[in-house]
């Protein structure tokens, strides 16, 4: 079977991997994440300009591509450089959504400013009490004519302080723990009644709390078929697990790249520490769970776009083996550097913190293995 990247997969790698290497140091990245702003707003309109925007939305939406196989292209290119620009929350996601479910209309208005860098957007699914199960939704929208009526809270909404258009999810029929019954609708920040708590995230990103106080919206908001949006979520989801498991593939490459280099640096008892026997050993074991982690995404990858029920399944097998080396490889890497491991000034222990994120973001191992089993028992 061939691995080997197409002319242009390989072109678009080479081109975000030549940003990531000369624009976007370690330094700069620091900056911009110790600064006011949640992102850099340069890069951002680089990224549109170079086309970067594009490469998750297909040719007939305007885009250039929109495989699986694109998207993995990118994101381990940003995992080399633990890239905190919002390209998961808006063009993956939130850009995702619209293009998959939203009308004409909808991808007219939204799809073509998101490309172009000018719309930046979050979906707002979690809450409080929901954890993984992404059912449990207690905000509702409760149809009055021609409009309906959003109440509720949101929590850990990735991009959501900065976003212009919010997606979220609400129940418009059934209790709190039913499968049926909830649809999304996509608002403006700006509209009476949402009201924002931005916060920095553990590795440098934002999130945000998203209160809906009686927010009306008009019908046509409405993104897909009403009351049958869990599928929406959950397929938009296992593009999104698959984004970050490459980025993930991504940041553990440079991460043990980097420890192999502090031990031929780190002189102890008058010889580097990389002659010690017990340290090879280590650092063996984090190039073997990288290519293993390599192996199951690209697994996932080309079942993704093939078959969305094997697809989701590649998916959760990928997150689970990709989870477990992530924490196993920022652990030893943390662990052989020693104190210095865990400074804001050496870059080893932020892409400890992006790995142990991605661990976690959008359902963490232990629970991407019961799905998986679940998923074989369809």
């Amino acid at each position: 079977m061939d691995f080997s990247l197409s002319e242009e997969q390989q072109m678009l790698k080479d081109s975000i991997g030549k940003f990531v290497q000369n624009d976007y140091d370690f330094d700069s990245r620091m900056k911009t994440v110790n600064s006011a702003q949640a992102f850099n707003k340069d890069h951002w309109s680089l990224f549109a300009e170079l086309g970067w925007l594009m490469v998750p939305f297909s040719e007939a939406d305007g885009g250039l591509g929109g495989s699986a196989a694109d998207l993995m292209v990118v994101m381990e290119e940003f995992g080399k450089g633990i890239v905190i620009e919002p390209f998961l929350a808006t063009a993956v996601i939130g850009g995702g959504l619209i293009a998959a479910q939203g009308s004409e209309a909808q991808k007219t208005e939204i799809l073509p400013e998101v490309m172009a860098g000018n719309l930046q957007m979050a979906l707002a699914f979690t809450e409080a009490q929901s954890r993984y199960c992404l059912h449990n939704v207690a905000t509702t929208a409760e149809k009055k004519g021609d409009t309906f009526t959003l109440s509720g809270q949101k929590s850990v909404v990735l991009n959501g302080g900065v976003a212009d258009k919010i997606i979220v999810l609400a129940r418009t029929a059934g209790e709190q723990n039913d499968k049926t019954g909830l649809s999304l609708f996509v608002l403006d920040t700006n509209a009476e009644g949402v009201t924002r708590q931005s916060y920095a995230t553990q590795d440098g990103g934002q999130a945000a709390e998203i209160s809906l106080n009686n927010v009306t919206v008009a019908a046509d908001a409405m993104v897909g078929e009403q009351g049958l949006a869990l599928a929406s979520v959950e397929a938009i989801l296992d593009r999104a697990n698959l984004a970050i498991c490459a980025e993930a593939v991504g940041a553990m490459e440079v991460t043990y790249q980097k420890t192999v280099e502090y031990t031929k640096t780190r002189v102890q008892f008058g010889v580097p520490i990389s002659k010690f026997q017990a340290l090879q050993h280590r650092m063996a074991d984090m190039f073997i769970e990288h290519q293993q982690a390599k192996s199951a995404l690209l697994m996932a990858a080309m079942q993704l776009d093939a078959d969305p029920v094997l697809g989701a399944r590649a998916v959760s097998a990928a997150k689970l083996r990709i989870g477990r080396a992530a924490r196993h490889v920022g652990q030893e890497a943390v662990q052989i550097h020693g104190g210095i491991g865990v400074t804001d000034e050496l870059d080893v222990g932020h892409f400890f913190k992006r790995l142990t994120m991605i661990e976690m973001l959008f359902g963490n191992s232990d629970y991407h293995n019961r799905r998986y089993r679940d998923l074989q028992a369809v």
